[in-house]
């Protein structure tokens, strides 16, 4: 076709998107649209919207990517990251760990299978915003509540659709993670850089103090029967009592951590980031689990000091956050990234067995290998990409801590076993304790 070659490529063919676009301004629900009744009609669990206003997303570097707008329509910053995982958006975008940070998923199309209520990993989305390349029009799902639209909508965090994501992450992985601001079209792409080199870096900021949820609570939910893929048995003694009671300092503690520690024979004791050393003594743990969450570890001083003082007193197990602490507890360092691991594919090494584990991951801070001592430390897994820290073991107390999430939600099973670890060193302990009194 003549002049064909100028024509953008978007324009020869149509879209869903496209398709659904043209039609009439409405909100569509499930049966469909009373005016399209004819041309169309959906089942009951499907839910198609339609998008509104165009946006811009503005790096600090003065990069524009022009999209549009869905979710809420108010302007948001932060660090703008990626994240490499097919599925699980509800459970990373309610993930405590992305606080501050505007999170860009490298599948293109997100929100097919909408919100399920199973799936949240806590009680509110912390992230900025959320940017994809193509936002489901349909939701297609039993077990789905509502679109993931909607909730966002809902919860006052903008979306972005549109751009050419894969452009934006080749850029983060070339210059590192930026901060940026989604804004609307109209306003000047200069005005909306400067506010996005006027927001904090994440470096040197505490973020978890923003999330944990500030008092004591109990937490009783098992694994829901729809995600379970194994099973501890006989989870209760002869009294009918859980074996053994688990303190978890919340730094932003995703919900299946828990489901995780109940599903392992566990009670579940919940406690804010600013706890002291005493007030867990008093509750009486069998164990410690040091949480994920957000943010640089080194501000977190006082956390630092409450796990010196319980190293020795009581078994640690770390995740994420809890690593990073676990590692500036015993005398090491920690750095930022220079884009961070966001993802649920990422090999690590157990040094021991030599085996390779495929891992959930959400981190921009790591654990500097070279400032660990090593007659108190002992380095017990390794990323295979990049040769980062992803686990360590303290020589002398009973305490350990991985970089990655065994509990996953969502990404692969493959380190769930270090539930059962955490609660074989927890048995250990107390039969020692036994044996010495």
């Amino acid at each position: 076709m003549p002049g064909a070659d100028k024509i953008p490529k978007r324009s020869l063919f149509l879209t869903l998107a496209d398709i659904f676009d043209s039609f009439a301004p409405v909100i569509w629900t499930g049966g469909g649209c009373t005016r399209c009744q004819k041309f169309l009609t959906l089942p009951r669990n499907r839910v198609m919207f339609r998008l509104s206003s165009n946006a811009k997303l503005v790096l600090e570097d003065g990069t524009v990517f022009r999209g549009r707008r869905f979710g809420a329509a108010t302007d948001a910053g932060g660090e703008v990251v990626f994240n490499t995982a097919m599925s699980g958006y509800q459970e990373i975008i309610t993930d405590p760990s992305y606080a501050g940070q505007i999170i860009v998923m490298t599948y293109p199309q997100i929100g097919n299978y909408g919100i399920a209520l199973d799936d949240f990993e806590s009680r509110q989305p912390f992230l900025s915003a959320l940017v994809v390349k193509e936002i489901s029009r349909i939701t297609s799902n039993w077990r789905s509540a509502k679109p993931l639209n909607d909730y966002l909508f809902e919860r006052g965090i903008p979306g972005l659709e549109g751009i050419d994501t894969r452009m934006l992450v080749r850029k983060l992985r070339t210059l590192g993670a930026l901060r940026g601001i989604i804004g609307d079209a109209g306003v000047s792409d200069e005005v909306l850089v400067s506010r996005a080199r006027a927001i904090p870096s994440m470096a040197g900021r505490n973020l978890a103090i923003g999330v944990t949820k500030g008092q004591n609570y109990r937490w009783d939910a098992d694994i829901a029967p729809i995600n379970r893929r194994w099973q501890q048995q006989d989870l209760f003694g002869s009294s009918g009592q859980r074996r053994q009671h688990v303190v978890v300092i919340d730094y932003g503690v995703k919900w299946n951590i828990l489901r995780c520690l109940v599903n392992a024979g566990c009670s579940v004791t919940i406690v804010p980031a600013t706890v002291s050393s005493e007030e867990i003594i008093q509750l009486s743990p069998s164990g410690v689990l040091l949480s994920n969450g957000p943010g640089d570890p080194e501000p977190l001083i006082g956390s630092v000091k409450t796990i010196q003082e319980l190293l020795g007193r009581v078994p640690i197990f770390g995740i994420c956050l809890g690593h990073q602490l676990l590692g500036l507890a015993a005398g090491g360092k920690t750095y930022k990234m220079k884009f961070g691991h966001r993802g649920s594919n990422h090999p690590v090494l157990d040094v021991a067995t030599q085996e390779v584990e495929i891992t959930s991951h959400n981190h921009g801070f790591s654990v500097d290998a070279e400032s660990l001592p090593q007659n108190k430390v002992e380095i017990t897994h390794i990323n295979l990409n990049d040769q980062t820290v992803e686990g360590l073991r303290m020589r002398d107390v009973p305490a350990f801590s991985v970089q990655y999430h065994p509990e996953a939600a969502p990404g692969p099973h493959d380190a769930h076993y270090l539930f059962e670890r955490f609660t074989a060193m927890m048995k250990d302990f107390h039969d020692k304790g036994i044996s010495d009194a």
